[in-house]
């Protein structure tokens, strides 16, 4: 127990540095929908913009699994129920599976990584997990909305103790 408490205190630490590149993303991230749609899906400079910062913000997501790794082996809030752990340690290990194969697709991609099949095929197992995890998160935000409302609708059609009007 003492071990997975170092791996989670280092992952933490790790966490905590990766995200310093979370802001220089959102700049990429502006630039390249910005050219986007100067591009207007026409050739020319803003769509070379376009395609280049679409890839270099993947740069920005290498180790990225880590965060999720990091929450895979945490320990669950008390009083969860088990459908909703195992929902979201599923949601966790895919969306860390598909981060982790998303970087061999780009390195298929930038020509670091030879064997273009390979990363083809990697990339349709990506695109499966991030299916996956993004079903398991809407499940979990359904069951959420469903818990929300019907504790809405209870405290509404619970019989009030005044029988006049309260002031």
């Amino acid at each position: 127990m003492a071990s997975l408490d170092a791996v989670r205190g280092d992952l933490a630490l790790l966490i905590l540095y990766l995200n310093k590149a979370e802001a220089r993303d959102k700049i990429c991230r502006a630039i390249q929908y910005g050219s986007k749609f100067i591009s207007n899906g026409e050739p020319g400079p803003a769509q070379n913009v376009d395609k280049s910062t679409s890839l270099a913000r993947k740069v920005f997501r290498l180790c990225k699994f880590v965060n999720d790794l990091h929450a895979l082996i945490s320990p669950p809030a008390k009083g969860t129920p088990l459908p909703l752990i195992l929902l979201g340690k599923s949601k966790n290990a895919m969306l860390s599976t598909f981060l982790f194969l998303d970087q061999i697709v780009w390195a298929g991609r930038t020509g670091i990584y030879k064997n273009k099949e390979r990363a083809e095929f990697l990339g349709r197992i990506a695109f499966y997990c991030f299916l996956g995890s993004n079903t398991c998160t809407a499940i979990i935000e359904v069951r959420a909305c469903v818990s929300v409302s019907s504790a809405v609708l209870s405290r509404v059609s619970a019989p009030d103790s005044c029988s006049k009007p309260c002031s």
